[in-house]
C-alpha cells in the first residue's frame, strides 16, 4: 500500500529533533507568544525574504487578518472587490467574504493551473482593490504581467502561499523591491521566494503542507511594518498592550509548541522539497499514457500536490486504489459552485469546472522511494478504459 501522505512517516524522520524542541518549550514553561515563537517568526521571515513574520492560528486566519488590517488602515472597505482564481481552495474566498469584500473569480490557465493573467484586466472595475494570487499545488503563480497590473492600477498583491513554502519566482529587479532579508537569505532581486513577492502573504502550516505543524498554525509575511503590527494586534484580541484594546480583534495566535516544531522542520524544508521535485520529475518523464494529461510549466514548483487530469478520473482513482495506491481529489467542487456561495452558483467558469472534474492527485512526497514511484508510474501507464 502506497499512502497518499503518511504524516507519521514524514515526521518520524525528525523525531529526535522534534522531541528535543518540545522538551525545550516544556522546560521554559511558556506556551504562547514566547521566545520560541519569536525565534520561528524571525527564522521564517529570513527564509521567505521579508522584514516581518507574524504567527497566527492557521492559514485562513492569515489571509483574513491581512484583509481586515487593510480595512482598518483605510486601504479597503466592505464592498470592494478582490480578484481570486476560480479554481482555488475555498479558504482563499472565505477570507474575502468574511471581511465583507467581494470575490471576483478569474479563470485559471489550463496548462499552468494558475490564474490566467491575460484575463485579469477585463475583470477589473472601479471597486477592485487587490489581487489574491494563489500558488496552487505548490506552483508559482506570479508573473510580470500581474506585477505590472498591480502597479498600473494601484492594487494590493496578496499571496496565498499555503501550498508553496520554498517555491521560487524569477522577478525582474524593477518589479519587486528587494528586502535586506532577501540578500541575507542568499536570494537576489531575480530570485525571490513566494510569500515575498507582493504586499503581504498568508501561509498555512496545516500538518499535510510541505512545512507542516503537528496541528493548526499559520503566518503572515510582509515588508510593511504597519500591516504586520495591525495583524499582530488583530490576532491578539485587538490589543498591543495587555487589557488595552484599540480595535475589535480575535484570538488567532500560533503557540510555542507548534513554533518549535516548525523551526525544526524549516531546517529540512529545502531537502524535502528537492526530493518532491525528484519524484515529480519521474512522473513527468516516465508517464506515457494518452488518457492522462500532466500540465507542465517553466515556473518553479515545490509539488505540494502533483495533479494529473483524466476524463475518466473516477475510474482511474478506483483502478489505482485496487492496486494499493492511495490518491486524492483537489478540489471536486470549485468555490463558485458551493452551496455556501449560492449567489454565484449560476456563474459559468468552464476551465475551473473542467479541472475540478478531471483532477487526481498522486502520492508525491519526500518519503517515497524510487521503487514506490516506479510502481505508480507503471500502473498509470497500464491504465485503460
Amino acid at each position: 500500500m502506497i499512502k497518499y501522505l503518511d504524516l507519521k512517516q514524514l515526521n518520524g524522520a525528525y523525531d529526535r529533533e522534534i522531541r528535543q524542541a518540545i522538551d525545550e518549550v516544556l522546560q521554559r514553561g511558556w506556551y504562547l507568544r514566547g521566545e520560541v515563537t519569536r525565534r520561528f517568526e524571525r527564522h521564517y521571515a529570513e527564509y521567505i525574504g521579508t522584514r516581518h513574520c507574524v504567527g497566527v492560528a492557521n492559514g485562513l486566519d492569515a489571509l483574513t487578518l491581512i484583509l481586515r488590517a487593510y480595512i482598518d488602515m483605510g486601504v479597503m472597505q466592505p464592498g470592494d472587490e478582490v480578484l481570486v482564481p476560480a479554481n482555488t481552495f475555498i479558504a482563499s474566498v472565505l477570507a474575502i467574504t468574511e471581511n465583507g469584500l467581494v470575490p471576483v473569480f478569474v479563470e485559471p490557465d489550463a496548462e499552468t493551473l494558475q490564474m490566467d493573467d491575460t484575463l485579469i484586466e477585463q475583470a477589473l472595475t472601479p471597486r477592485t482593490r487587490a489581487i489574491m494570487l494563489v500558488h496552487l499545488y505548490g506552483r508559482c503563480a506570479y508573473t510580470e504581467r500581474i506585477a505590472t497590473l498591480c502597479q498600473r492600477y494601484g492594487l494590493k498583491l496578496i499571496e496565498d502561499n499555503a501550498q508553496a513554502h520554498g517555491c521560487l519566482a524569477t522577478t525582474p529587479e524593477a518589479s519587486v523591491a528587494t528586502a535586506p532579508e532577501a540578500s541575507a537569505s542568499g536570494l537576489t532581486s531575480a530570485s525571490r521566494k513566494t510569500g515575498s513577492l507582493g504586499d503581504a502573504a498568508g501561509h498555512s502550516f496545516y500538518p499535510g503542507k510541505n512545512l507542516g505543524a503537528l496541528g493548526d498554525a499559520g503566518a503572515v509575511t510582509t515588508n510593511d511594518a504597519e500591516l504586520a503590527a495591525r495583524v499582530a494586534a488583530l490576532g491578539n484580541y485587538g490589543s498591543t498592550h495587555k487589557y488595552i484594546h484599540d480595535v475589535t480583534g480575535r484570538n488567532s495566535r500560533i503557540d510555542d509548541l507548534q513554533a518549535a516544531i516548525l523551526d525544526v522542520k524549516l531546517q529540512h524544508l529545502e531537502a524535502d522539497n528537492q526530493r518532491r521535485k525528484e519524484v515529480a520529475a519521474q512522473y513527468i518523464n516516465k508517464v506515457k499514457n494518452p488518457l492522462l494529461r500532466i500540465p507542465q510549466s517553466d515556473r518553479d514548483c515545490v509539488y505540494h500536490i502533483f495533479p494529473v487530469f483524466c476524463l475518466q478520473r473516477d475510474a482511474l482513482q478506483e483502478y489505482l486504489k485496487e492496486h494499493g495506491i492511495e490518491t486524492q481529489i483537489h478540489y471536486p467542487i470549485p468555490p463558485h459552485k458551493q452551496q455556501c456561495y449560492r449567489q454565484w452558483n449560476s456563474l459559468s467558469l468552464p476551465v475551473a469546472e473542467r479541472l475540478s472534474r478531471e483532477e487526481l492527485s498522486l502520492p508525491c512526497h519526500q518519503a517515497m522511494t524510487d521503487a514506490d514511484v516506479i510502481q505508480v508510474v507503471n500502473l498509470l501507464n497500464t491504465f485503460s478504459v
